[in-house]
């Protein structure tokens, strides 16, 4: 497995990583913890270094898991893991304030066993907290030892200078994919010029970009995708075109099309690190091999020019979850 390197830091994580999230929130019943430990140990026995979870996944249970399965591997590889987001009512509430930080990151250290956190997200802005105080927070708690690097999931530009200018942000988090390309009108040019990495989650489209999703789909309410407008069946038909040209492209690189979406998530920069999730053993394998497919200046391109045609039908996000990004 190839390395990167996330912006100009020197944080250095496989140059695909994997997201947790799915093995216990999100997408259905979660899965076996002891199946979930031997899947994060067969990453690592392929090369993957680099491990995504958050506090409010389950809650706590994700980094629960995280802690359990890579004990034996400190110091060999890099977490990340998330504050800001708590549960009170059954329902998500943003919550940055500075004795809510320090309680998180005390609460995530327990449970990931660790001694210092790799990578600190603000998972969502607060819009109650200026980002300058997160920021003096997150400086102090480098000092303290107990970070090693920060970053924002989902921020707007003039938020992520603002906290850079506080403190360097080592990664910005956020949803990228052939299907949401948001992130290269502004996000990606700023990234360049201020030298900070980039993490993209949802590479696979929330698994539409594998080819395996049609119109009669049906999602558990406790599946994520359940409430997400792309996912209704008129969208997901309509979207079709674009697993199409996917296809059309796999084939002509003796490829699945869930490793064209990766391989040009890879293609775009070189300190772009995505992170797909999985639950099983042989998605994991067919997404690192991505990491082998090379895609010319030419080809990409040609599907660049291609992808520009193709207009996505439906949000990404229901109305709740979309007021909460970009700030």
């Amino acid at each position: 497995m190839q390395k990167r390197k996330l912006g100009r830091s020197d944080l250095e994580v496989s140059s695909i990583g994997l997201g947790c999230m799915g093995m216990s929130h999100g997408y259905g019943p979660a899965s076996d913890r002891k199946l979930m430990i031997s899947l994060i140990h067969e990453a690592i026995d392929r090369g993957v270094t680099f491990f995504d979870t958050a506090e409010v996944y389950g809650p706590y249970v994700n980094e629960e898991l995280l802690g359990e399965a890579l004990a034996p591997f400190k110091g060999k590889v890099v977490i990340a893991t998330k504050f800001g987001i708590q549960m009170e009512n059954g329902k998500q509430v943003l919550d940055s304030k500075p004795e809510r930080i320090r309680q998180s990151i005390e609460g995530s250290l327990k449970r990931l066993k660790v001694d210092t956190i790799d990578l600190y997200y603000q998972h969502r802005v607060d819009p109650s907290v200026p980002i300058e105080e997160v920021a003096g927070v997150i400086q102090d708690l480098i000092k303290e030892g107990k970070i090693k690097h920060w970053g924002l999931s989902e921020a707007g530009v003039e938020t992520i200078r603002r906290a850079h200018s506080v403190y360097p942000l080592t990664a910005i988090q956020s949803e990228y994919s052939m299907m949401w390309r948001r992130p290269e009108e502004e996000l990606l040019p700023a990234l360049e010029e201020l030298g900070i990495g980039f993490v993209p989650f949802s590479p696979l489209g929330k698994g539409f970009l594998t080819g395996k999703i049609n119109k009669d789909a049906t999602f558990a309410s406790s599946d994520f995708r359940h409430v997400v407008p792309r996912f209704k069946p008129e969208n997901i038909e309509a979207n079709q075109v674009l697993v199409e040209l996917i296809k059309k492209i796999a084939a002509g690189k003796n490829a699945t099309p869930a490793q064209i979406a990766l391989a040009w998530v890879l293609a775009q920069k070189q300190w772009i690190a995505p992170i797909p999730g999985t639950r099983k053993l042989e998605r994991l394998e067919e997404n690192l091999g991505a990491a082998d497919i090379e895609m010319t200046h030419e080809e990409l391109n040609d599907l660049n020019d291609a992808l520009s045609k193709i207009e996505i039908s439906g949000d990404r996000y229901p109305a709740e979850y979309a007021n909460r990004v970009g700030k």
